[in-house]
Order: structure tokens, then C-alpha cells, then sequence
């Protein structure tokens, strides 16, 4: 089968995308307005290495205003991506809910959460990794609904608990992943194989 994607809906080839590049990683992002907003995102991924960089997908309200996440990141420059184990899946999950600007997904599903560095948002409690991120520029994609914003990491954090290796910091940690519609635990303690 060869699908032609100029023949297809934004809402078809979403899907089509969505159940093919699998898994794709979860971007639990917080940033900081009026209020503290948590949101996830799983058009996400690495970027570069140099300068260091991931890109991640933010979409706009139904209004067509940008959304929270999006809205902060332009004004502060500032954002915490967490990776999420299944700790904090249900979390997570409900922090994916509609909110308006002035409500917390933090205080309306009681998520407690801690700073770690000055000047950038908290982040959720028990979080095992996380990249503390600045604004470095958005793509334009015409005819897009989507903002491609790349951002630059300046921290990374670890949770002592999953550094199985303190000189090569090889971590151990089962992150959780979008396959398709659903989620997936994810394995990050698998070795690579020695190549002869």
C-alpha cells in the first residue's frame, strides 16, 4: 500500500503518523505564566547534540490561541521537560485536560511538585529525569496548526536512584511512551550490542 498524503485530512495523516513512529517519547513540560501549567506533548524528540536541542509540537486552543504551554515559553524563555515513568502516568494524564489560563494543573489535580533551579518552573515530585530548557526559536510550518518550538537544554537532572554507572552515566529508568493511541512502558536499562 503507498498512501499519498496529499490525499488524506491534517486528521487522517495524524493518525497515520501516530500509530507508525512508535514509541514516541512524552514531553511533560512545565513552564510558569500567572500560574504553574503542566502539559503533556508526544510529537517530541532529541534535536541536536550541538548545540544540545529537542523540538516538540505545540498545538493551539480550539479558539485558535496559543496554548498555555506556548504562550509561557514565548514569554519567559523558560521550561522543565520531564520524562515520566509509571509513577506518574495518571498524573500525567489528567494534566492533559483543557484548563484555562489562570488554572494550575498542578493544584487542580494535586500534583505536588519542587523547584530544583532558580529560574526555571518546578517541576512534578519524583520526577527521575528531567532537561531544563530556554526558548531558542519556533518553526514555521505553512498551513500548519502545530508550533514546531526548538529548545536548548542547559541542565539535565537525575535522580541518584536510576545512575547505575556514576563515571559513564548509564541510567535505568522505564519511562512511558506513545505507541500509536496508547502507551507503553519503555526499557531504558537494554545495553547496546557490541558490533565486531
Amino acid at each position: 500500500m503507498l498512501i499519498d498524503f496529499r490525499e488524506k485530512t491534517a486528521a487522517e495523516r495524524y493518525f497515520l503518523m501516530a500509530k507508525s513512529v512508535v514509541p514516541r517519547p512524552i514531553a511533560w513540560i512545565a513552564t510558569q505564566g500567572k500560574v504553574l501549567n503542566l502539559a503533556p506533548f508526544s510529537y517530541f524528540t532529541p534535536l541536536s547534540s550541538e548545540p544540545p536541542t529537542m523540538i516538540v509540537s505545540i498545538g493551539h486552543r480550539p479558539d485558535g490561541t496559543p496554548k498555555d504551554t506556548l504562550r509561557n515559553l514565548r514569554d519567559t524563555k523558560k521550561c522543565v521537560i520531564a520524562i515520566i515513568d509509571e509513577a506518574h502516568f495518571e498524573a500525567m494524564h489528567l494534566s492533559s485536560k483543557d484548563l484555562g489560563p489562570l488554572e494550575s494543573e498542578a493544584e487542580a489535580f494535586g500534583i505536588a511538585t519542587r523547584k530544583v533551579i532558580e529560574g526555571y518552573p518546578p517541576m512534578p515530585e519524583g520526577i527521575k529525569v528531567a532537561f531544563f530548557c530556554d526558548y531558542l526559536q519556533e518553526v514555521a510550518l505553512p498551513g500548519s496548526q502545530t508550533i514546531p518550538v526548538i529548545v536548548e537544554i542547559r541542565h539535565l537532572y537525575l535522580d541518584d536512584r536510576i545512575i547505575t554507572d556514576k563515571e559513564k552515566i548509564d541510567i535505568a529508568c522505564h519511562a512511558i511512551a506513545r505507541v500509536g493511541r496508547g502507551y507503553a512502558t519503555l526499557d531504558y536499562s537494554l545495553k547496546t550490542p557490541d558490533i565486531p
